[in-house]
């Protein structure tokens, strides 16, 4: 009888350790795209859509994805566009990603440009997201020059946590500033980079997405 109960609990351990690592490391893909809808950067959102259907048809089953706008204050859940986890059976998932590709351009049609670009509030949105749904791969996706500019009395100097994510800066264009001075854009960059690589994560920077690189999650 002794016996009998050692080997029930020693079951009974196992499957819950199991669960605890399963619990622990996550399962699936978690992708969150961060559109910038500051000034004239709105007119390179048609392009970013080429970007979300890329990424509809080659996410699957338990993956989670998101769209999320960089406006002027964009620590806030009220900026996600559209958001799923996609289901496991075929005509689920199929009519899911038809609806987050309407809801998307929906919103590429009627966006307005905001005044700022609270691009750090973004990204600490996007860790929080991926964080919550406990995906095995978190991956962050900017689509943005880059070139955060805050309203007054904003504060997003704190360090990003990004350990086990990949950030990748999708097509940033130069500005007009960075032509009279090249050294603008590539300080921008460097400053992203520090940032992100400080707190734990991999920084890919993308202007050419045409390559076959361009999007391997």
């Amino acid at each position: 009888m002794k016996k009998f109960l050692t080997f029930i609990l020693m079951s009974l351990c196992l499957i819950m350790s199991a669960c605890t690592d399963s619990a622990t490391t996550g399962t699936g893909r978690g992708v969150y795209l961060l559109l910038d809808t500051s000034g004239t950067y709105t007119a390179e959102l048609k392009k970013a859509q080429q970007i979300i259907n890329y990424l509809l048809g080659t996410l699957g089953p338990g993956d989670s994805l998101v769209v999320a706008r960089i406006d002027s204050a964009s620590f806030s859940e009220k900026d996600i566009v559209a958001k799923v986890t996609f289901d496991a059976r075929p005509s689920v998932s199929n009519n899911q990603k038809k609806m987050f590709a309407k809801t998307v351009d929906k919103f590429v049609k009627s966006v307005r440009g905001s005044k700022y670009t609270d691009i750090s509030g973004g990204l600490l949105q996007a860790i929080e997201y991926l964080n919550e749904v406990n995906a095995a791969e978190k991956h962050i996706l900017i689509y943005s020059d880059l070139k955060e500019e805050l309203p007054k009395g904003f504060v997003r100097d704190m360090d990003f946590i990004l350990d086990g994510f990949t950030v990748r800066a999708l097509n940033v264009t130069k500005l007009r500033s960075d032509n009279v001075n090249p050294q603008e854009y590539l300080d921008r960059l460097e400053e992203w980079q520090a940032r992100v690589t400080h707190g734990g994560g991999k920084w890919i920077v993308i202007n050419d997405m045409q390559r076959p690189d361009a999007l391997a999650l």
